[in-house]
């Protein structure tokens, strides 16, 4: 284990600060350390805290943390904070409510500036959840910005969300309104001292009774004195050992593991002029949906696999999958080519192990002349049949009729004295 992973599970807090950086930064450093840490994460409780600007929300982080601290728990707060779409600068200002914590080693805070990513979360949320998770804390509270009806990306994170609403703001209008009110595991009624709270309450009750199924808990609290936050706990408690619960930390991952993607495939495009190509679809001079697909497959050809040529797959595999730590596909035989395969996985493009079935086969006389290696080099192509007909216009020595081989792909293969010295395989994407 690396010297931060160690430092990070010891609960070292500058270490788990510099890792925070790394990864809010999204610094190489950061996904292998999180690779590293995940089989420590699971254990903690991911507190969401939205609502709309004003209810109290960083009032009543500040209150959950108190009581979780009398409890000798462990707690990290994720304060997420406005910030320009522009230069991604922000007033932190959430911690401003917190300042009895700053000295607690129990207590790690956290402002997150949004940097323009909508949703009421930042864009590292996820991931430093992950971070505090291994880190050992008991309890990990996440508030969002200031939300409206349909900024609901907190109920992708936590494992609880609190949707906190008040008194006298329209929110008994807000009960009829799908979006943010669909979200809650627990309503809390904040300000529940002020005129209209009782009301506030007693229509949310008759708007969630026409809901068919499981009903949130409401707890009225009044954060700036402490009242009703023993209640909250309870109620999340509460809802914590109910069944549902385990089928929402399934569907939490679903939707994590689709933003996880999102983010990558957006990564690719860093340094993508979206601007020129907004001007030419503006200009009418291309459409977007020819655009996006250029950038999704510029050229229509992809690599497909690596065919390599083994004496043994199970002695080969004890270098990939052993060492490497890839995850072979099961054994596939090709009785045309009197060969047997695995496939390895490597993301979109794969290594394939070739190994012979028989002595005539022309993995067997490959070897024999060669010995191990590469021994091709294999294409997706959208349009195969395109591509033969091309090919035999100018003269290309193709090696086989079109045919099906592992996995029910279609392929035919091109001669190395066409190719400049390398046997290249043509698979229909």
């Amino acid at each position: 284990m690396t010297e931060p992973a160690q430092r990070i599970l010891s609960g070292d807090f500058r270490a788990l600060a510099r890792a925070a950086t790394w990864i809010e930064n999204r610094t190489p450093e950061a996904e292998p350390l999180l690779r590293e840490l995940f089989p420590h994460t699971g254990r903690a409780l991911i507190l969401g805290i939205t609502g709309a600007p004003g209810s109290g929300k960083s009032t009543l982080c500040d209150q959950l943390t108190r009581v979780l601290r009398s409890q000798e728990k462990k707690v990290a707060v994720l304060a997420i904070d406005p910030s320009s779409p522009y230069t991604g600068g922000a007033l932190l200002g959430d911690r401003i409510r917190m300042q009895r914590h700053h000295a607690d080693q129990g207590v790690f805070i956290r402002s997150l500036a949004t940097r323009g990513w909508l949703g009421g979360l930042a864009r590292a949320a996820t991931e430093m959840t992950m971070l505090l998770d291994a880190a050992g804390f008991d309890a990990i509270i996440v508030e969002t910005v200031g939300v409206g009806q349909d900024e609901v990306d907190i109920a992708r994170l936590a494992g609880v969300t609190i949707v906190v609403l008040t008194p006298g703001s329209g929110d008994d209008v807000q009960t009829l309104k799908a979006g943010i009110m669909e979200i809650a595991q627990v309503f809390a009624i904040n300000k529940a001292d002020l005129p209209g709270a009782e009301k506030l309450e007693k229509d949310l009750k008759t708007t969630l009774a026409l809901a068919h199924g499981w009903i949130p808990e409401i707890v009225p609290t009044v954060a700036s004195d402490g009242k009703g936050i023993d209640e909250l706990l309870a109620a999340i408690e509460r809802y914590r050992e109910r069944p549902e619960n385990s089928a929402h930390v399934a569907e939490i991952w679903s939707h994590r593991l689709k933003e996880m993607l999102r983010e990558q495939l957006l990564d690719k495009f860093r340094d993508t002029d979206f601007l020129e190509a907004g001007s030419d679809v503006a200009a009418r001079k291309r459409d977007p949906y020819q655009i996006v697909k250029d950038w999704s497959e510029p050229h229509g050809f992809a690599i497909d696999h690596l065919g390599i040529a083994v004496r043994s797959i199970d002695t080969a595999l004890k270098f990939y999958r052993d060492q490497l730590g890839l995850s072979p596909n099961p054994r596939e035989a090709v009785p045309q080519e009197k060969v047997e395969v695995v496939m390895l996985p490597l993301g979109s493009p794969r290594i394939e192990l070739l190994e012979a079935s028989g002595p005539d086969s022309v993995i067997a006389k490959f070897i024999e002349k060669r010995g191990e290696g590469l021994h091709h080099v294999a294409l997706k192509v959208p349009d195969l049949n395109a591509a033969i007909e091309r090919l035999r216009a100018q003269g290309a020595r193709l090696l086989n009729e079109p045919r099906q081989g592992a996995g029910g792909h279609t392929y035919v293969f091109v001669h190395p004295s066409s190719t400049g010295g390398v046997l290249l395989e043509l698979i229909q994407s």
